[in-house]
């Protein structure tokens, strides 16, 4: 018998996971009445009475590849559409060549309590190289000089030209020109006003103050240069000559080059608050804010540097109705059990229905618009995309095609429109389709990139639309619809949880949000624990990237945070809940991901560490860039890497999936732990190994030996050891190495104030309120602190909780959850749970995270990782399994006391069905998949029951 039998079969998992037994001893029948499973149309609908105004309203569909938000606008329908492989930039090595050669000047410098010392020089030298930086400062100047001589530019400086057909922009208290109508916009830019400055004002001294610029202006005062900085965000604060000023009317004029991302003006932050004009010495403040004039003169500066790419959106589906405006009886919903949106309303008596659904097994999003009447479907359908560089072309009589290209990199893309229709007619002219009196039309929409892996860009989109399309050209929407259905459904319905208040289910879903304000919805806290297993399948299907940091969904040129990949925790959450919640296949798409990360990884310990081994920072992209980024102050973290490979060791543990854990999941876990080997030194204080140079996530700087990075170190070696022994066992170098590396590494400290340290050295700040508690990764999602293997440090742990607060973004506040459900503080628990689900924009809530009315989790902006965070912080308040048994309703709250559910995961492989009163166990059954020893914990008793593999046991 093979090892990876032998550990199926005979063996034990390590205490790290779950400690399961394997000896068999009876088998009971499956008791299947103890759950009502979800049906189709009843409880699990997000439905609003209006259409959406803005993204964040819009209803998400996708298929792990392709993703829409759909807006139900019956006049205006948009579809705002994403495929997953359109990024910036392209492929590249990210390691900076001679960084190691700094790496223990840069640890000395730390040591030395020389911390910005270190952060300057690692910033200098040390960080991984960005796109486009080689020849950037001579494309930079060879541009300024072009503009220098722009004769659109100097007549646009000029106060005496014509500026009365120059478009208007208001400038208020934060004014980047994204927000006013310039949506992604880089390049040089003039803005104009005319200030009128009383009598006293001639010939005296000004000092202008406007606040925050992005990147780089020229300032002038009735055509005369009073200033300039290039400078990312500076103040611009600049005196006026007094020979400049006159009585009366005045021009002010600000060249703006903006390099990359927002521009424009970023708000005063000081005193006013608002851009202003004051005479030298006094506080006689001439307001300049409102209405400016401004010009576009050059949109193509060079690519500016970046560290990383960023995803892209590909493009809208315009649908416009004439005669639709009008309307009643309006419904748009998301139904969750199928996956497929619908729009429904009446016009004139005739009531319209619009579905919508993203099919994975066909590829494409497919919109079916009918009727009650027939001839009754009349539109014009056509395709954008923000990118400059595109075209729409006619494909034939009832397909149209979007081509385009990326400005900053190598990424190309190709949509294709084809409509069918039932009766009616069909016009295809100006790029546009048009169809008149049918009884029904259906949208097809593909879409598909150069994209074949993060080292290769060389498909050709153009086939793979065409391929997506001729397979289901002739295919009818029910057809289609119910591939669609069966296929989803093969995943979501191995699931269902019921907590009661079932009567708001009557109330439309942005009102249950601001509801939560004053009164718990128990509904709507399980509708978010579906919604969050929706998001999952729509947005990481295996065989896909996985859900970035909006999943598949995304809408900006330059969206928040690159919507990359941050695995200082971000990444990570998005797939706690996978298993529990039963979906262990999308965790592929994140081990994908992982055995690309360790290839470049291997890269970067050499390059920047001269270690063995794999190192992953605290971000990556579609290139799959592992080297430090950003701000040595919070880029240098060198325990990404650690982290993503635990999941692999989580899958195993939940699935026994030996044969993928042995050829991929081991050596992820050896090659981290063989670079920790490598890099952690000898502290010369304590004498023990600690992690240096890195930092606590996002908190405190670049430093030595933080918490954090130490609990994931321990956790890592030991699963490692496990897994060596278990599957490798003749290693015993490996095993010799890591073991005596183990045994040094620094251990958790208890400090002045009673907390857990977040650092070597006792300086935790009690009024310190950062949404990361990094060092609280011991309790969740590790495991190594517990209330029963390490009460006094659980107590530390929950005392540095309290000390950092409750509120947070989304994302912290979901993570919280989970921390106080290992508290075992059911209370607390649901407390943080009311935060997440609470409006995230509502006047006077100060917490900044909280829902959008598309129940998208919020950081703010847009964040899916609280979504299944927050998930599975709600289950680990019903159910944990992570000290080697199984404890049910370990955290329940008094506002959940009655609840059901059905195909909730263990470790250990067991699939539990209970029903649950007055907080009280009631019905349970459990299912075995592997043959392990069942060991359970439920109203107040402890049982172990040996099992066989396919066993269903009634408890």
């Amino acid at each position: 018998m093979n090892n990876i039998n032998k550990y199926a079969e005979n063996q034990s998992p390590p205490p790290a996971g779950g400690g399961w037994g394997v000896i068999v001893i009876f088998f009971l029948l499956f008791f299947s009445q103890c759950i009502t499973p979800a049906k189709e149309n009843n409880k699990l609908l997000l439905w609003y009475a209006q259409p959406a105004t803005v993204w964040e309203e819009a209803l998400p569909i996708g298929n792990g590849r392709l993703g829409a938000m759909v807006f139900g606008n019956p006049a205006n329908e948009h579809l705002q559409f994403n495929e997953e492989t359109l990024w910036d930039c392209g492929p590249r090595e990210y390691q900076r060549p001679g960084a190691s050669a700094y790496l223990d000047e840069i640890r000395q410098l730390i040591a030395d309590n020389k911390q910005d010392e270190a952060e300057k020089l690692a910033n200098e030298v040390f960080m991984g190289k960005r796109a486009y930086e080689d020849n950037y400062p001579e494309k930079k100047a060879q541009w300024l000089k072009r503009l220098s001589e722009n004769e659109l530019l100097a007549e646009s400086l000029n106060p005496l030209s014509d500026d009365s057909g120059w478009p208007v922009m208001e400038i208020d208290e934060k004014s980047v020109w994204e927000t006013k109508g310039l949506p992604d916009l880089d390049g040089c830019l003039v803005f104009r006003k005319t200030v009128y400055l009383p009598d006293n004002s001639a010939g005296k001294e000004l000092i202008l103050n406007m606040g925050k610029i992005k990147d780089h202006d020229v300032t002038y005062f009735n055509g005369v240069k009073v200033g300039e900085i290039d400078g990312n965000n500076a103040n611009r604060i600049y005196t006026i000559p007094a020979k400049l000023v006159k009585a009366g009317e005045n021009n002010l004029a600000v060249q703006i080059m903006n390099y990359e991302k927002t521009g424009g003006f970023n708000a005063v932050r000081s005193g006013y608050k608002k851009m202003h004009l004051t005479p030298a010495g006094k506080d006689e403040p001439v307001f300049i804010e409102g209405e400016w004039k401004y010009r576009i003169v050059d949109d193509h500066p060079p690519h500016a540097p970046q560290y990383q790419a960023d995803y892209q959106p590909f493009g809208d589906l315009r649908i416009e109705t004439p005669g639709h405006e009008n309307y009643t009886d309006y419904h748009r919903s998301l139904n969750l059990t199928n996956a497929v949106a619908t729009t429904e309303y009446e016009v004139d008596g005739i009531i319209y229905k619009r579905e919508y659904f993203a099919t994975n097994p066909d590829q494409a999003v497919i919109v079916n618009y009918s009727a009650n009447n027939k001839g009754a479907i009349s539109f014009v359908a056509w395709l954008e995309t923000p990118h400059p560089e595109n075209s729409v072309n006619k494909v034939n009589d009832h397909t149209i095609s979007l081509n385009l290209k990326v400005r900053d990199g190598v990424m190309t893309g190709v949509a294709q429109l084809q409509l069918d229709i039932t009766n009616g007619e069909i016009f295809c002219c100006d790029n546009k389709i048009e169809v008149k009196n049918a009884d029904e039309a259906t949208l097809k929409l593909v879409a598909a990139t150069n994209f074949v892996n993060y080292k290769d860009v060389s498909a050709d989109p153009v086939s793979r639309c065409s391929k997506y399309q001729q397979a289901i050209e002739s295919a009818p929407f029910k057809s289609l619809k119910k591939r669609h259905i069966e296929d989803y459904r093969k995943f979501f319905d191995r699931f269902d949880i019921d907590l009661g208040n079932h009567q708001n289910r009557t109330i439309p879903t942005d009102e249950r949000i601001k509801n939560i304000l004053t009164s718990p919805d128990n509904d709507l806290a399980a509708l978010y624990i579906q919604y969050s297993r929706y998001l999952m399948i729509s947005s990481g299907r295996a065989g896909t990237n996985p859900p970035n940091l909006q999943g598949i969904w995304n809408k900006d040129m330059f969206p928040a945070w690159g919507s990359k990949y941050t695995t200082n925790i971000n990444c990570e959450m998005n797939f706690w809940g996978v298993e529990t919640l039963n979906l262990p296949e999308c965790h592929q798409s994140l081990f994908d991901m992982i055995d690309d990360l360790v290839a470049e990884g291997e890269k970067t310990a050499k390059v920047h560490y001269n270690a063995n081994g794999w190192v992953h920072h605290h971000n990556t992209d579609q290139w799959r860039g592992t080297a430090p980024i950003n701000n040595a102050d919070h880029g240098i973290w060198v325990s990404g890497g650690a982290w993503l490979a635990h999941h692999y060791w989580e899958h195993f543990l939940y699935t026994g999936d030996t044969a993928l854990f042995v050829s991929r999941g081991l050596p992820a876990i050896k090659g981290a732990s063989q670079f920790f080997a490598d890099f952690l030194v000898k502290d010369a204080k304590t004498g023990y190994l600690i992690s240096t140079p890195s930092n606590s996530p996002e908190n405190g700087g670049l430093v030595a030996g933080p918490a954090m990075d130490h609990q994931i170190i321990r956790s890592l070696f030991k699963i490692a050891l496990e897994a060596n022994g278990l599957f490798t066992p003749d290693d015993k170098e490996f095993e010799t190495l890591i073991q005596s590396k183990l045994d040094k590494v620094a251990p958790d400290h208890i400090g002045r104030l009673g907390q857990l340290q977040e650092w070597l050295e006792d300086i935790d700040d009690p009024n310190n309120k950062h949404r990361h508690v990094s060092h609280l990764w011991g309790v969740y999602p590790g495991n190594e602190i517990t209330w029963e293997k390490t009460p006094k440090l659980m107590d530390a742990a929950q005392k540095s909780l309290i000390m950092r607060g409750d509120e947070g973004t989304g994302w912290s506040l979901a993570w919280k959850i989970n921390f106080w459900a290992r508290f075992l503080d059911g209370e607390h628990a649901h407390q943080m749970v009311q935060m997440l689900l609470a409006p995230a924009e509502h006047p006077g809530r100060e917490v900044r995270g909280g829902s959008y009315p598309n129940l998208f989790d919020a950081h703010p902006p847009f964040q899916i990782d609280g979504n299944f965070g927050g998930a599975a912080g709600m289950v680990e308040m019903i159910m944990q399994s992570h000290q080697g048994y199984i404890e049910l309703l370990p955290a329940l709250p008094d506002q959940w006391e009655d609840g059901s559910i059905k195909g909730l995961c263990a470790r250990g492989g067991f699939e539990i069905n209970m029903e649950w009163k007055n907080g009280r166990v009631e019905k349970l059954t459990i299912i075995s998949k592997l043959g392990n020893t069942l060991r359970i914990k439920y109203n107040g008793q402890y049982v172990e029951i040996p099992t066989k593999k396919g066993e269903v046991i009634k408890i």
